[in-house]
């Protein structure tokens, strides 16, 4: 009796597990009807577009601000026209070189793609193709960077406080714009 008890109780918790076990799926389910499978719709379009999508986080949050945030709060900092046209330049520089990169990344990755596709794929065009797609992915955050620190030398520190503040970010002393050499005051 105590045999079928256990055996039925054991049933009784396996079933619901290996029922589980099979509807588990890959968090890639859906992807692979992609036109770039490593790429969403959203990434592309944000790559040929030159936005930011996060690659300038370690600049904006330790109060390096963006050129792009910056021209959208100009009358909220109080912008000087000299300020504004050298933001507005700053974004455009960095806007160009984005895009042209981006540009270039997503080709690279249709390209990986293709040639998985195909099953085209060797050793050597992987390694080149990997190697272009990575040394784009950093040119591009370096523009992006680029851009947040030529910002610090056209705000001044109190209009990066104040940008800090209008973009939400904690007012601690971590928070608190740094003066570097070279700034203007």
């Amino acid at each position: 009796m105590k045999l079928i008890i256990g055996t039925a109780l054991a049933l009784l918790i396996a079933i619901p597990l290996l029922i589980l076990a099979q509807e588990q799926r890959s968090p890639y389910a859906g992807q692979e009807v992609r036109n770039i499978k490593s790429l969403s719709d959203a990434e592309v379009q944000g790559y040929l577009q030159g936005r930011g999508m996060g690659l300038a986080k370690p600049a904006e949050l330790n109060s390096y601000p963006g050129p792009m945030h910056v021209l959208e709060l100009s009358q909220q900092l109080q912008l000087t026209d000299d300020q504004r046209a050298a933001t507005q330049r700053n974004f455009e520089q960095m806007s160009a070189e984005a895009i042209r990169l981006g540009r270039s990344f997503v080709e690279k990755e249709a390209e990986l793609n293709r040639l998985f596709g195909d099953a085209r794929v060797d050793s050597a065009n992987l390694q080149r193709l990997v190697g272009e797609t990575a040394r784009l992915q950093g040119e591009l955050r370096l523009s992006h960077l680029r851009a947040h620190l030529q910002m610090r030398a056209i705000l001044t520190p109190q209009q990066i406080t104040r940008y800090n503040e209008l973009r939400g970010y904690g007012t601690n002393t971590a928070d608190a714009p740094r003066h570097h050499h070279g700034h203007q005051p």
